[in-house]
């Protein structure tokens, strides 16, 4: 028995109402270019968005100009996508909530969980979505998820209940010394103002 290896996120569709509304949402609220479009080919009754969050992977959305957007709180049950998470400049996120409140859009405000800064609120058909904004940037050659694992490991040793910036730092320490070669013999930390 073998795995299929996944190598990131293709896309993800979500099932809209009219293809105003989409457009509106994920190009003039979100910024994801409009990419391109063409019939759902599972139903010829739909069109299918292609829009573009920032990474070159794609967001798409089933459009019908027949459906009416209808604001209710998308279902939460097991099974169900609880909710999408897009990434944020920390630039950005620190505009985010002026940004929302002048479109009148309600929202969770900044949400503190450890690693990064959240903010939640709902599509224009109850979908639930997150703006995260990490609070560190990984060393070079290495990713988030790199940073994340090496944190958890901190935590999980130090016995804290949730990651947090010193587990973040001293994960980014051990990255480097692991992986950039040094001249010194000792890299130890070093107080030279004694």
């Amino acid at each position: 028995m073998r795995k299929i290896q996944t190598q990131g996120v293709h896309h993800i569709t979500i099932n809209g109402a009219n293809r105003q509304t989409a457009l509106d949402f994920w190009e003039g609220v979100l910024g994801m270019p409009f990419v391109f479009e063409q019939p759902n080919l599972d139903n010829a009754g739909e069109s299918h968005l292609y829009f573009d969050p920032g990474d070159g992977r794609l967001i798409t959305v089933f459009t019908n100009d027949a459906r009416e957007p209808q604001r209710k709180s998308a279902p939460r049950e097991p099974g169900i996508v609880h909710h999408l998470a897009f990434s944020l400049s920390q630039a950005t996120f620190a505009q985010t909530i002026e940004r929302l409140d002048e479109r009148g859009i309600e929202h969770s405000g900044v949400k503190d969980r450890g690693f990064m800064d959240s903010i939640y609120f709902e599509d224009p058909l109850g979908l639930l979505v997150e703006l995260a904004s990490y609070r560190f940037e990984p060393p070079v050659g290495h990713t988030h998820t790199d940073v994340l694992l090496e944190a958890h490991k901190l935590r999980v040793t130090r016995g804290d209940p949730n990651i947090d910036r010193v587990h973040l730092a001293d994960a980014i320490e051990l990255l480097v010394i692991r992986s950039q070669a040094s001249l010194s013999d000792d890299r130890s930390p070093k107080d030279p103002y004694r």
